[in-house]
């Protein structure tokens, strides 16, 4: 997983802000939609070996050939996905330089600890990818079982250090400022800000949640698809399918109430450290005691107002500071300046949540079945929730970013350095910007391509082995 600590900001709030350089509109644009890019293969990059090692052990321990047949598919699958996003993740490395100089000059000896870490986890992760691809049929099904754990854990520890690299622009610390120079540089306190616990926490459970619940997705939409089509799949196939889609919800729907409870340790720590990046979370305008939470609503940030939500009086005070009766600051005790762009926070805000409240309903539905009946909800309807909710997972994903890194506008280094004084002056920006989409646009194609063929490779099981082995690892 690599450069998660960038300055992305939503589309919309590239045309809303006035520049005050040419080149910062392409730079947000460039950044922004290279990180979008990146930031769903880093997290399969985390979570689906998991779901590999998962398979694999089930394989090891009750010796059907299905899981094994699983595992190795969703190996490939990660091979694919880790090469896409290995490129597009140096790319973000190389944006970092080209596009914020004046960021990375003036702040790479505070902040540079953690991106060196993420280097030495994308190596041991690479290098155990590829020993464990290459390892089936080769090693020792145990020995190569345990191949697959570096990867696992190098994958955790990469998203680890790039978050806690963008926790530091969120919340500075490990250096002081005297006479206008960075001194007294402590790079481990850089990283042990006080935003990195929660905001690592919520990106690495994100990355699980996206894993799971787009895995889960895939296989509920193939069991959909094979009811709706005059032939009937094989049993083995129908077998295969709910496995697979079994395996992700468990990794996704136990995380889900996990979730909200970070989230609501990230809430506090935000109400804390950015308190005018929570009051736009919230579309909260006058300070006040037993300030309501603010249930959708339409920001108005020329009447300062919040019309047509649902008010719930003292919940905000509740989830800022944990008293009913604290005061929440508004927009309005800071300089209109300082302020980012508040709708698109708050509306980003209240999207994240909602596809959360709405993982939470449909594992309590899950679960009570379960309890029940030890298995899934029975019908279509659960399947189709399973199916709606993969790409859900990826929309909440994309909003909680945006209210990350646009909640932090208009700066790059909170209190310290304005998006705008980091921008690049060299030419071009725009031209770059054009070739990325073109680039970007074949990459995606390629890939979506390459996964959905080999989805369609079909196996047959003969005792032992399956057909599908013959085409190949």
């Amino acid at each position: 997983m690599e450069q998660l600590a960038v300055t992305s900001v939503s589309l919309f709030e590239l045309f809303l802000i006035a520049d005050v350089s040419e080149n910062l509109l392409p730079a947000r644009l460039q950044m922004a939609f290279t990180l979008g890019f990146h930031i769903i293969l880093a997290c399969f990059g985390v979570g689906l070996p998991v779901l590999m090692l998962a398979a694999e052990w089930l394989w090891l321990r009750t010796g059907d050939e299905l899981w094994r047949t699983l595992a190795r598919r969703w190996s490939r699958a990660f091979l694919v996905m880790f090469a896409v996003g290995a490129v597009t993740g140096t790319v973000l490395s190389f944006e970092l330089g080209l596009l914020w100089p004046e960021f990375m000059g003036r702040w790479g000896a505070v902040i540079g600890l953690p991106f060196t870490m993420e280097g030495f986890a994308f190596f041991l992760e690479a290098i155990f990818a590829g020993i464990y691809l290459y390892g089936w049929d080769r090693l020792p099904p145990r020995i190569h079982w345990l191949t697959g754990w570096p990867i696992a854990i190098a994958g955790f520890f990469s998203a680890f250090f790039v978050v806690m690299a963008n926790a530091w622009m969120n919340t500075p610390a490990g250096f002081r400022i005297e006479d206008g120079q960075i001194v007294e540089i402590d790079p481990v306190a850089a990283m042990f800000n006080e935003a990195a616990g929660a905001q690592v926490a919520h990106m690495i459970l994100a990355a699980y949640l996206v894993t799971g619940f787009g895995v889960a997705a895939f296989y509920a939409w193939r069991i959909l698809a094979s009811h709706s089509t005059a032939s009937h799949p094989t049993d083995s196939q129908t077998i295969y399918n709910r496995r697979a889609m079994t395996l992700g919800l468990l990794l996704a729907l136990p995380l889900a109430p996990v979730q909200a409870l970070v989230g609501d340790w990230a809430a506090k720590m935000v109400a804390r450290s950015q308190p005018v990046k929570f009051a736009a979370m919230e579309g909260h305008f006058v300070t006040q005691t037993r300030a309501p939470l603010h249930i959708g609503g339409v920001p108005d940030s020329q009447a300062r107002e919040t019309r047509y939500s649902i008010p719930v009086p003292g919940a905000l005070s509740f989830l800022a500071h944990g008293d009913w009766t604290a005061e929440v600051v508004g927009l309005n005790d800071f300089p209109r300046e300082d302020w980012p762009p508040v709708p698109i926070v708050h509306y980003s805000f209240q999207i994240m949540v909602a596809i959360g409240v709405l993982m939470i309903a449909v594992g309590l539905w899950a679960a009570i079945h379960w309890i029940r009946k030890r298995d899934w909800p029975p019908g279509k309807w659960f399947l189709r929730m399973v199916v709606l909710l993969g790409p859900l997972s990826v929309i909440a994903l994309q909003t909680g970013w945006i209210v990350t890194e646009v909640g932090r506008q208009p700066w790059i280094v909170q209190g310290y350095m304005r998006t705008h004084e980091a921008v690049t002056e060299s030419p071009g920006v725009w031209n770059v910007f054009y070739v990325t989409l073109v680039v970007y646009f074949l990459i995606g194609l390629v890939t979506v391509a390459l996964l959905v063929r080999m989805s369609r490779i079909p196996f047959e099981p003969d005792g032992s082995k399956m057909q599908e082995q013959s085409h190949g690892s």
